[in-house]
């Protein structure tokens, strides 16, 4: 014990633990979270969470994306040298927006989020849409009847003695798809009738469009995007109760013919097209919605903005998990770009998105022009 109380620290051990720090006053945000004491204030609240840190910060950073995504004009940029006449004008340049891609699972339609995306089809907030089966059938299948909440524990094989189908802590009572089987066969007859007749080549968004339009409800984001001219991609529109209802319809009346490839002309011809719009992806979710959007963005060279929402994880080479980075590597994310992954159940994030976004500049925009917003 006497030796070690003469012991001398080396000054090598001290100035490791006390390294020397960059300076990152001026250069980074300083951490803060949102002082209650200020009263309630949910714009400000949800401001601060840029500052918050971890995913709190990257929904922050989402929601300032998704801000500039619809703030930015052409006018922003510096005319091409090559640009026509008419995208040198000043008027025509304030008037060119970014090209929004909108994508979402099927479950987020099964969720409220359903309402919250027909919001923006009702109000031409997006421009293009992909979804799975599923984020279609389930759409309309509200129209019939209603999904309920359960829990996420209630036993599956008690559940299917009751005729009710589970999707995460939400129910689904099985007679709802037979009212869609009454519903959609008598569609498909006529689709059938009009193939034959009038040889309208069907494609998956045309089939949704025509959904759109016979299910005629305003609480349906389907009947907005026929409404509004909103195109609905879905190269998956078998994967689902669709399927199971077309593949019956397929022996009762055969002959219905879905066209894949001329879906994939127009879907990729949105992202080729847009220019000399900017293009921004919003990603709800993962698997075909995800990368059908950034594929078609791949065709133009990489997406300018892309906010993507989901709990995966990347370390199992998955696309649903994926972080933007891996998707620049591919030329479907510019390198260019401004992007962002919120790690977090879509149902949390996506409403407090849309509210300080497409919601507050429509109010604003509706306040600048002395309107009384009305939904």
């Amino acid at each position: 014990m006497g030796e070690a109380t003469k012991y001398t620290l080396p000054e090598t051990v001290r100035s490791t633990v006390f390294m020397e720090s960059e300076q990152l006053e001026g250069a980074c945000a300083k951490i803060e979270g949102y002082n209650f004491n200020n009263g309630v204030n949910y714009h400000e609240l949800f401001k601060s969470m840029a500052v918050t840190g971890f995913q709190a910060s990257n929904l922050g950073d989402a929601i300032r994306l998704v801000n500039e995504m619809l703030d930015w004009r052409l006018s922003d940029e510096t005319p091409e040298e090559d640009c026509s006449e008419e995208e040198r004008e000043l008027a025509y340049r304030e008037s060119v927006k970014c090209k929004v891609f909108l994508g979402f699972t099927s479950n987020l339609i099964s969720s409220g989020i359903r309402d919250i995306v027909c919001y923006l089809l009702q109000h031409r907030m997006v421009d293009v849409v992909v979804t799975t089966a599923g984020g279609v059938e389930e759409d309309l299948v509200k129209c019939l009847a209603p999904t309920y909440r359960g829990d996420f524990s209630l036993p599956g094989a008690v559940l299917r003695s009751k005729g009710l189908n589970r999707i995460g802590n939400l129910l689904v009572p099985n007679d709802n798809y037979c009212k869609f089987e009454d519903w959609i066969i008598p569609i498909f007859d006529q689709m059938l009738d009009e193939q034959n007749s009038q040889k309208i080549l069907w494609t998956p968004s045309k089939v949704i469009a025509r959904l759109g339009k016979e299910i005629n409800n305003e609480t349906s984001y389907l009947y907005w995007a026929y409404k509004n001219n909103i195109p609905v991609f879905c190269p998956s529109l078998t994967d689902g109760s669709l399927g199971d209802m077309l593949y019956f319809h397929s022996f009762k009346n055969p002959g219905l013919v879905i066209d894949i490839v001329q879906d994939i002309r127009g879907m990729n011809s949105e992202a080729v097209h847009a220019s000399p719009r900017k293009t921004g992806m919003i990603i709800l979710g993962g698997g075909l919605p995800k990368h059908h959007i950034c594929n078609a963005n791949m065709m133009r060279n990489g997406a300018d903005y892309a906010v993507f929402i989901n709990t995966a994880q990347e370390f199992d080479g998955s696309d649903s998990g994926a972080r933007p980075d891996e998707a620049v590597s591919w030329g479907k994310i510019k390198g260019s770009a401004k992007t962002v992954k919120v790690h977090c159940d879509a149902t949390i994030a996506f409403p407090l998105l849309v509210a300080e976004t497409f919601a507050a500049t429509r109010a604003k925009t509706s306040a600048e022009n002395n309107t009384v917003v009305v939904d």
